[in-house]
């Protein structure tokens, strides 16, 4: 081998050396949460808000989320955790947001989602805490009265998945 490639493999080595060292990773690949948490209780979100199911779906999204990216035990009994993940739907609302300049209806709307997360350890101790988180998400609404289809429902499903992504980043993530 040259000196020139001795050198090179030289670099090569040192650079990757430095690169492993210097704390990257991708984000949502790290953890930290305390390393004794191995099941986490997912309770039923309760709703402040007048939307049928909402609550059901961000518990159902959250949940699985959990399950799919992390390699912690998800349980229904609090008793039987680790920890404790608990969520509220603070509020809920929608609004139109475009009209049909011809008949004056609203041919979009927006629906906007504050909601409180937190997760608490045995001894009640706040790991995560998250008081007010918003999300948005657009639907569309069928101008015609005959082919009207109440795409709210399938908003919130995305919504709601959109949700579990954020929350269990930002817990692994202490964000």
């Amino acid at each position: 081998m040259t000196g020139l490639g001795v050198r090179a493999s030289a670099c090569a080595l040192v650079l990757s050396c430095f690169l492993s060292a210097c704390g990257y990773h991708v984000a949502g690949s790290a953890n930290l949460l305390p390393t004794e948490i191995h099941t986490i209780a997912i309770t039923p979100w309760r709703n402040g808000s007048i939307q049928y199911k909402l609550s059901d779906y961000l518990t159902e999204s959250v949940s699985r989320e959990m399950i799919t990216r992390t390699h912690y035990k998800v349980v229904a009994d609090p008793a039987q955790a680790d920890a404790v993940l608990s969520g509220v739907v603070a509020n809920m609302y929608s609004s139109a947001t475009v009209a049909d300049p011809v008949t004056g209806r609203s041919s979009g709307a927006q629906v906007v989602v504050l909601i409180q997360v937190k997760l608490t350890d045995r001894s009640g101790k706040v790991l995560f805490e998250q008081p007010n988180i918003e999300f948005r998400e657009r639907y569309e609404i069928s101008v015609s009265p005959q082919q009207y289809f109440d795409e709210m429902p399938a908003a919130l499903q995305r919504l709601s998945k959109d949700v579990a992504r954020t929350v269990v980043s930002s817990i692994l993530e202490k964000f």
